[in-house]
C-alpha cells in the first residue's frame, strides 16, 4: 500500500496544498524522492487528482495548480 497510485496521490496532494501551484518536472522529481518507481505511478496519481477535481493543468507555465477546497 505504501508503493501504489493512492499513497503517491496523498503525497502529491500534500505537497501541492502547501506551494498551491509547482511545475511538472518539479512534481516528478518529488514523486521520485517519495517512492523508488514513483516515475511509473505518477500519471496515475495525476490523472486521480484531476478527475477528483483537485488540480488544473496550466500548459503556458507547464504547471499544476490545486484547486481544491
Amino acid at each position: 500500500p505504501d508503493r501504489s497510485v493512492l499513497a503517491l496521490t496523498a503525497e502529491l496532494l500534500h505537497k501541492l496544498r502547501k506551494v498551491r501551484i509547482e511545475g511538472y518536472s518539479k512534481l516528478l522529481q518529488f514523486a521520485l524522492e517519495k517512492m523508488p518507481d514513483g516515475d511509473t505511478l505518477f500519471p496515475g496519481a495525476l490523472s486521480l487528482l484531476f478527475l477528483l477535481g483537485l488540480i488544473e493543468y496550466r500548459p503556458k507555465s507547464d504547471a499544476f495548480e490545486y484547486v481544491g477546497p
